[in-house]
């Protein structure tokens, strides 16, 4: 196929076919058109299928309400008939169909830009040299944490996260208020269980959750990082899931999988690029004691450890949403005289307790940690505020 047929494949609008009619998530829309007038490269991270695409889509359809539809160029960089071209000579194409000159300026949507082995130094000379609006999508966070440097201060990321659940009921159809209680404690037990990964809230097909988790093992981390170790990082991903929310030594782990300690924090980085797991630390004043002692892990999405662990333990699992409501908060987990309380942040002191009561010495050290601000999670409400 050549370039002119497969970009107007991409680009329906350009022939007046553009059908979308996705469930808008506002959220990230809002936050996208904020910050369309800025220079900046938009950057849309997150897991691998959690709707990054369907995201671009959505603010295609926005811009193209007040938007010359020529004026908006959209670049799957994972298609097959566009690898062997650069974004350059994309664009170059791209200006011969519409006639544009080099000044004329336009929307440019890169989807899985780390597809591309160079793509620092094309978004780099883009920014620089071009009168364009870039908005990115990427699975992977490599570009921003290894090779920032030659994109500083040209960037916006936003992270998308799984849905919410004031996103799951919508998906969902639930049209609820907020006396509904029993119906809300039904959706939220579904919520507890089924994540936030859009197609699969909309569908519950097992089969698509187990087939994302194998694309984002071998795709994201394994091929991506061209490991040869495959089944030590497939059995890592089952230990992590099983302890989701439990402190954890790198060193137990290496000795339960008979890999090395530094293979083990290698992947486990790994799994956090790929927005797959999130690391938490101690909480303390000492930086040696915060590195030395035990980590927390929660994964990107509860739907896909209920897969691999089947929903054994909804505790865990309602500590991961609260953990995903709070993360921007850059929370730690406090740890003091053997009694542990599940987050602590600036500002905010936060046990997730579904359906429980924290015991005797739990209050006792809820009380006596000095926070502005203390929370006691418990139940769908923490979700709807």
């Amino acid at each position: 196929m050549d370039i002119e047929s497969e970009l107007y494949k991409q680009n329906p609008w350009w022939e007046g076919k553009f059908e979308e009619k996705s469930i808008p998530r506002e959220i990230y829309l809002n936050e996208i058109i904020r910050n369309i007038k800025s220079k900046e490269i938009i950057f849309l991270m997150g897991l691998r299928r959690i709707g990054k695409t369907t995201i671009l889509m959505q603010t295609i359809r926005q811009l193209l309400t007040k938007t010359r539809p020529e004026d908006i160029l959209f670049i799957r960089l994972d298609s097959f008939n566009l690898l062997e071209h650069s974004v350059h000579q994309l664009i170059e194409e791209y200006r011969k169909i519409h006639k544009k000159s080099v000044s004329d300026f336009f929307y440019l949507f890169l989807d899985e830009v780390a597809s591309r082995d160079n793509f620092e130094q094309e978004l780099k000379s883009l920014y620089d040299n071009e009168n364009i609006k870039v908005i990115c999508s990427s699975s992977i966070a490599t570009l921003m944490r290894d090779k920032k440097a030659r994109l500083t201060g040209r960037t916006k990321t936003i992270e998308v996260m799984p849905l919410t659940f004031q996103e799951f009921l919508q998906f969902k159809g639930a049209k609820l208020v907020k006396a509904d209680k029993a119906k809300l404690e039904s959706y939220f037990k579904d919520y507890l269980k089924i994540g936030g990964v859009p197609y699969y809230v909309l569908t519950e097909d097992r089969a698509y959750l187990n087939e994302l988790v194998e694309s984002i093992v071998y795709k994201d981390i394994i091929a991506y990082h061209k490991i040869s170790g495959e089944k030590s990082v497939k059995e890592l991903f089952v230990l992590l899931c099983q302890r989701v929310g439990k402190p954890m030594s790198y060193n137990k782990l290496a000795g339960l999988l008979k890999i090395s300690v530094d293979s083990v924090k290698r992947y486990v980085s790994y799994f956090e690029k790929a927005y797959l797991f999130y690391v938490v630390d101690r909480y303390s004043k000492s930086t040696n004691e915060k590195i030395t002692s035990p980590k927390k892990i929660y994964i990107g999405d509860v739907g896909i450890k209920n897969i691999i662990t089947e929903f054994k333990d909804f505790g865990a699992s309602y500590e991961n949403l609260v953990f995903l409501k709070i993360k921007d908060k850059n929370p730690s987990y406090y740890l003091e005289n053997s009694v542990e309380i599940d987050f602590i942040t600036k500002d905010s002191l936060i046990e997730a307790k579904y359906n429980q009561e924290l015991n005797e010495k739990q209050l006792e050290a809820f009380n006596a940690v000095k926070s502005r601000k203390k929370v006691i999670a418990n139940g769908y409400k923490f979700f709807l505020d």
